[in-house]
């Protein structure tokens, strides 16, 4: 593996790169602020902090904008300024929310336990809305499957989106209208084998697809719409015990998903986490080799591959900004 690496550091203009400083940058984490207009939010195992690298930063200098740890899940606003993510703390879980300039320490926006929520905890997968001005997450109460919830970004107007216990939520990812959002549907939360499309407005879900092709057996994390809402990316679990990124038309996804990523030898290799940065390239969290790194693959593509390798030791990916 260490010559496949090698051969995508090459290719991604990193290997004059000095060895990572895991100690991070300033801001939030302690210090100055940087300049973030897009580029990925991720979290690393070491620390369970959260990171920011824009797109002309250096991959091997993250900014550090967290410092304490337990964060998890981190997503970026539409305009690059904010990152909300999932804190673990010992008395259940918060969605906090940290400038992309280091210029502040985090805030929490909602809490388990919150005012309307009794029970609500395990907050997973929490995604802007593209005004910046709601976040949408998934939580349980204790047990059982998953459902959606959507909070305010100043902590207001929480609401229960889903209220179906025979039915488990994913990953949500907004449509471009802002009025509802593509979410991985399934009986339990480790079989999301259906796409739906929920409104923020109460009105009733639909079914996008109940068929995700021959090869997928579930999404394992999210399904994320285009930036022109044509298409989906999502991360499919595979026979094999692995996954892979797969790409296709959201208007025939169960005879238009295709394998977009693949790793020779690595049956079991774990592709995951998909962003879109473009409308052509798809940004993902892979473990192949034993090492999460983030890589990007240009679709469509007809060779899957491993992809250009962007970031190492990384960790729950989420492209954004403008």
């Amino acid at each position: 593996m260490s010559r496949i690496v090698g051969a995508l550091v090459l290719a991604a203009g990193l290997a004059a790169c000095e060895p990572i400083d895991d100690g991070g940058g300033g801001g939030g984490g302690g210090g100055g602020s940087v300049l973030f207009t897009h580029g990925f939010a991720f979290v690393r195992e070491s620390d369970r902090n959260v990171y920011v690298v824009d797109d002309t930063g250096d991959p091997n200098s993250p900014q550090r904008l967290t410092t304490i740890g337990g964060a998890s899940e981190p997503a970026v606003t539409r305009n690059g300024r904010l990152v909300v993510f999932v804190h673990q703390i010992a008395t259940g879980f918060e969605l906090q929310t940290v400038p992309t300039d280091g210029s502040a320490q985090p805030s929490t926006v909602f809490a388990s336990g919150a005012a309307g929520c009794s029970g609500c905890t395990n907050f997973r997968y929490p995604t802007f809305n593209p005004a910046g001005t709601a976040i949408v997450f998934a939580f349980n109460r204790g047990s059982g499957n998953f459902a959606l919830g959507k909070v305010n970004t100043d902590g207001s107007g929480f609401q229960v989106l889903t209220n179906d216990p025979a039915t488990s939520y994913g990953g949500a990812s907004f449509f471009p209208d802002g009025q509802s959002v593509l979410v991985p549907t399934g009986s339990t939360s480790t079989q999301l084998s259906q796409l739906q499309r929920v409104s923020l407005s109460g009105t009733p879900s639909t079914i996008v697809s109940n068929n995700l092709g021959n090869e997928v057996l579930w999404v394992v994390n999210r399904a994320v719409v285009s930036p022109d809402g044509q298409q989906v990316a999502l991360d499919g679990r595979l026979s094999s015990g692995g996954s892979r990124i797969f790409v296709g038309a959201l208007s025939s996804v169960s005879t238009s998903l295709s394998r977009v990523t693949e790793h020779a030898g690595e049956s079991g290799a774990r592709d995951t986490f998909p962003s879109w940065m473009s409308s052509s390239q798809v940004g993902f969290l892979s473990d192949a080799g034993g090492a999460s790194n983030i890589y990007r693959v240009t679709v469509p593509t007809t060779s899957p591959g491993p992809g250009t390798l962007l970031i190492p030791s990384a960790s729950d990916p989420f492209y954004g900004g403008t």
